[in-house]
């Protein structure tokens, strides 16, 4: 649905973006992770046609950014990480004025309005002027007009900034929700939220990005976790077919070994184990978490500009 080719975008001499690529499928909930000045916010803004790109393309189901701009727009909602609203305007007269600027007739408009003020919990703030909501709600009041016009595309930068513990429950089950019928991007520093709601994961790197994949690939690694009660196996596990390296993992009662290997391996682990009369307490894949995969990112790149 959504095709990025060689993506960049430079400010002098500064590389904000650098030829970045990737394709985001119909229906997909994607997380765009990276530090400050990573270009998160920049691709955002190139993807919704805010700001035209130094150079590479832009597609969305065969239309063009820059030749169909607002076509492309007209499919997007977007939530900008500021969440910019008019104060002085009441949250029914915000909406309402947004609905009129995506071209809604006014059965149409009436209907969006009280739909996006449903799904957004903002019943009881309606009629407050939004100078006076809380952090929180104004930062629901946004999302309720990135989806007033019930978009294929949402774009939300940090959806959950200002929220408390049960607005981001709810956040997280509003997304789920609006991934049944639309593509999502959520770009956020919380990473628990990108787990939370997301299956697939960009990393980017100071303009480039270092990771594509699924949440659940990335996450498991490839690692088996095997403790025995021999304190010397790391010789024949080194030897099984498939396994590029074994490393003593301390902790426990027993005795843990970490082997670099594929996720098939275990049954051949096994057997070796069984073959050489040992005992074998637990064996099971290295989950990692996301903060944890983040980290080796930019861990990586630290060693790389050194």
């Amino acid at each position: 649905m959504i095709k990025i080719s060689e993506l960049c975008r430079s400010y002098g001499d500064f590389q904000a973006v650098d030829h970045v690529s990737a394709t985001i499928r119909r229906g997909e909930v994607v997380g765009l992770l990276g530090h400050n000045g990573a270009g998160k916010s920049t691709i955002m803004k190139m993807i919704t046609g805010f700001l035209e790109p130094t150079s590479g393309s832009i597609t969305i189901d065969g239309l063009q950014m820059g030749q169909d701009t607002p076509a492309i727009q007209q499919r997007i909602g977007y939530l900008p990480e500021n969440c910019p609203v008019w104060p002085e305007m009441n949250v029914m007269e915000y909406l309402q004025y947004q609905g009129r600027l995506h071209g809604m007739g006014e059965s149409d408009l009436n209907r969006a309005v009280a739909t996006a003020i449903r799904r957004t919990e903002l019943k009881d703030k309606a009629s407050q002027p939004i100078q006076t909501l809380s952090r929180g709600y104004r930062q629901r009041v946004g999302v309720a007009q990135a989806i007033l016009h019930n978009p294929d595309i949402i774009i939300l930068d940090e959806p959950t900034n200002g929220l408390d513990p049960t607005q981001i429950r709810h956040m997280r089950r509003l997304i789920a929700e609006l991934a049944e019928h639309a593509t999502v991007i959520v770009s956020t520093h919380i990473l628990q939220e990108v787990q939370a709601v997301c299956e697939r994961v960009l990393i980017l790197r100071a303009g480039k990005l270092v990771v594509d994949s699924s949440l659940d690939a990335l996450q498991s690694g490839h690692t088996l976790l095997v403790r025995l009660d021999n304190p010397e196996a790391t010789g024949y596990l080194g030897q099984i077919e498939g396994v590029a390296s074994v490393a003593p993992r301390a902790g426990g009662e027993h005795h843990g070994y970490a082997l670099t290997a594929p996720a098939n391996i275990a049954p051949y682990v096994a057997a070796a184990v069984q073959q050489h009369g040992d005992k074998l307490y637990a064996m099971q894949p290295e989950v990692r978490d996301l903060e944890t995969v983040f980290a080796e990112v930019n861990r990586t790149g630290v060693e790389e500009d050194s």
